[in-house]
């Protein structure tokens, strides 16, 4: 595999392009065996450094009246595509820079007048093999004379890819099939050139939900987009692979890299175009971080704590702040992710989903239309009431030291007091404590409240005293 830079558009080439593309690709676990950044026995591998190439290649299909130089203006190209589409004909080139003759093509370029470079299409149908869609054939009618090297010296991308894909011998040239009708023109040069045709396969358009053709609008499209989301490199990489391919026999749709590289063929691609269906990759990707040990996930996990601004030094803004981090913070983070993690299906969600443990406040909670059919039942009063006394008087509970064997036996008291039993009982506690009336298991969730209200956090996490104290001050008011 070999990862070439195509940068002969200058206006749209810039090196920090080059450099995204290539953190991209590694990011996605994809690697290459020649490159700009590990060199090969072709080099360069920018196209901007291969000018000279071209341009002497260019030179040796004029010589072998193989292409022609064009003196057409831009204004005369637009007038001969207008005349054309007026008369309903296909807007291609005319041809009649192709009856000059040779000698006189050279003076005049010789006097300086500005010429591009043509490639003459032969008299005869381009036919070639596509892997994904068969034996593929174009009359040449219909096949313009392509410039190939512009008035100014550069040339186009149909000629340079046909010039470095013979020199650096590639056999296969898999790609969109928005190349489809480009394919003639380079298959135009390979033979002009005398060179040997590669393989080519053509594949399917990606179309969004709406059938149409996936863009900017659709959402993520890129694959920075979807790392910043917190979709992770082995979940993209699977659901990638299933966008207009099958594997052989039965529906699996869980693959590693490894069984991908040996499971995948170009002849089960199939021409039809690919939906992308987002829920599907965020059901991979829920798959894939439950896979994951939770200690890999720390490191991208935090990062979108501090974007959050859950995590941040006072008075920065949280996104590229420097966390100040207490002693016991990463074996608490931990058990933060293993609590939130099963409700995720991207990683972005979590500051949210963790919000419980953050952010709390009881005037919310007891304002929440959602929490008023709780807060309005027959024994809420009473049970809120029980356990309010019971935490506020219990020791460990005040010294942020509860633990889920004393929360348990408070609970206990609770329902013995009050009578009451299942959500009646453990409902209103937990508006209580979290602000919703469901929520993480409280074997689970007290030690972290505990231990996070006694790190010195940017922003303090409040233990269940605080809450409890929190909810009855609100409520008395």
């Amino acid at each position: 595999m070999v990862l070439r830079i195509e940068d002969t558009d200058v206006e749209r080439s810039e090196a920090r392009f080059e450099d995204q593309l290539i953190a991209d690709l590694k990011w996605l676990g994809l690697d290459w065996d020649e490159g700009p950044d590990i060199g090969g026995p072709y080099t360069p591998y920018r196209q901007s450094d291969r000018l000279d190439l071209y341009r002497e290649h260019a030179q040796r299909l004029l010589d072998e009246g193989k292409a022609y130089l064009c003196f057409c203006t831009e204004a005369e190209l637009q007038k001969e595509r207008e005349q054309a589409v007026s008369e309903q004909r296909q807007a291609i080139y005319s041809g009649k820079c192709r009856m000059i003759d040779p000698g006189e093509a050279s003076r005049r370029q010789a006097a300086r007048e500005a010429a591009a470079i043509r490639l003459r299409i032969p008299e005869h149908p381009i036919r070639f093999h596509d892997i994904v869609r068969g034996p593929v054939e174009f009359s040449n009618e219909v096949v313009s004379d392509p410039i190939i090297l512009r008035s100014n010296g550069m040339p186009v991308y149909n000629y340079v890819v046909v010039i470095d894909d013979a020199l650096m011998k590639i056999t296969h040239v898999i790609r969109g099939d928005d190349h489809l009708s480009n394919t003639p023109k380079q298959v135009a040069l390979y033979e002009a050139l005398g060179w040997p045709v590669p393989e080519f396969a053509h594949l399917s358009t990606i179309l969004g939900a709406d059938r149409e053709r996936l863009s900017k609008r659709h959402g993520a499209t890129s694959i920075a987009n979807f790392r910043d989301m917190g979709v992770l490199p082995e979940a993209l990489m699977n659901y990638l692979a299933l966008l207009g391919w099958a594997p052989s026999g039965g529906t699996r749709e869980i693959f590693s890299r490894e069984e991908l590289i040996k499971e995948f063929s170009l002849e089960r691609v199939t021409p039809s175009p690919a939906v992308f269906d987002m829920e599907k990759l965020y059901w991979l990707n829920r798959h894939y971080i439950k896979q994951r040990p939770v200690a890999d996930l720390y490191q991208q996990a935090l990062s979108f704590f501090v974007r959050a601004g859950l995590l941040s030094p006072p008075g920065e803004s949280g996104q590229g702040a420097s966390v100040m981090l207490p002693a016991g913070f990463r074996e608490w983070f931990l058990k933060v992710l293993e609590l939130r993690l099963p409700a995720v299906d991207r990683l972005d969600q979590l500051p949210e989903r963790a919000s419980l443990i953050f952010n709390y406040d009881a005037n919310a909670t007891l304002a929440d239309p959602d929490n008023a059919e709780v807060l309005n039942w027959p024994h809420t009063d009473a049970v809120i009431s029980r356990f309010t006394f019971k935490i506020l008087e219990n020791e460990s509970a005040r010294a942020g030291q509860l633990t889920p064997e004393e929360f348990r036996a408070i609970v206990n008291h609770v329902k013995a007091e009050t009578g009451t039993k299942g959500k009646e009982l453990f409902h209103p506690m937990r508006l209580m404590i979290t602000g919703s009336h469901s929520g993480p298991d409280f074997d689970k969730l007290i030690p972290i409240l505990e231990e996070g209200s006694r790190l010195q956090l940017p922003r303090h996490v409040l233990s269940v005293f605080e809450r409890v104290q929190a909810f009855a001050k609100a409520r008395t008011k």
